[in-house]
């Protein structure tokens, strides 16, 4: 798995609205409808690779709420997700296994078929509830306009295929 996972003031996520099927079949009047919406936390954007499991998963959640990058008293990264209270809005995104090597255009085959994404992103956002976190999320698959207030600015990428 691959997260690229930012410290936020707040973030939140909108749903396109492509003809009212994003919006329970109601029309959106062109502005989408809100999935998602944090205050202090974690943006977390998930990429699932063809070789991760439920375990990957969820020792990728133990990882997450234990890092240690919000401020202490003294200003110091000393403090975790789980010390601070804080929330995750998590965000399916394929294309973190994008493949850049050749030409101008991104290939995504290093990505997992969509089954398994939606399974594993699933495990992911439970293992962190499970953990005691608030999760809020994105919609597997659909267009999303995501918007944050970067604090710090502090984006720190994991790969657990590094051991990161």
């Amino acid at each position: 798995m691959r997260a690229v996972v930012q410290r936020v003031t707040r973030a939140d996520c909108v749903v396109a609205d492509r003809a009212g099927a994003d919006c329970g079949g109601a029309d959106c009047g062109g502005k989408g409808r809100t999935t998602g919406e944090i205050g202090p936390g974690l943006l977390v954007l998930l990429g699932v690779g063809p070789g991760d499991t439920g375990a990957v998963a969820q020792a990728l959640a133990v990882k997450l709420v234990k890092l240690r990058i919000f401020a202490d008293d003294a200003g110091r990264m000393n403090r975790s997700l789980a010390d601070v209270g804080g929330a995750v809005l998590s965000v399916s995104q394929f294309t973190l296994y994008a493949d850049t090597r050749r030409g101008n255009r991104p290939g995504f085959t290093g990505a997992a078929v969509p089954e398994l994404a939606r399974t594993l992103y699933a495990d992911f956002n439970a293992a962190l509830r499970g953990l005691g976190v608030e999760v809020q999320e994105g919609v597997f698959g659909a267009d999303m306009k995501i918007s944050l207030t970067n604090d710090g600015p502090v984006t720190l990428m994991l790969d657990t295929e590094e051991g990161g």
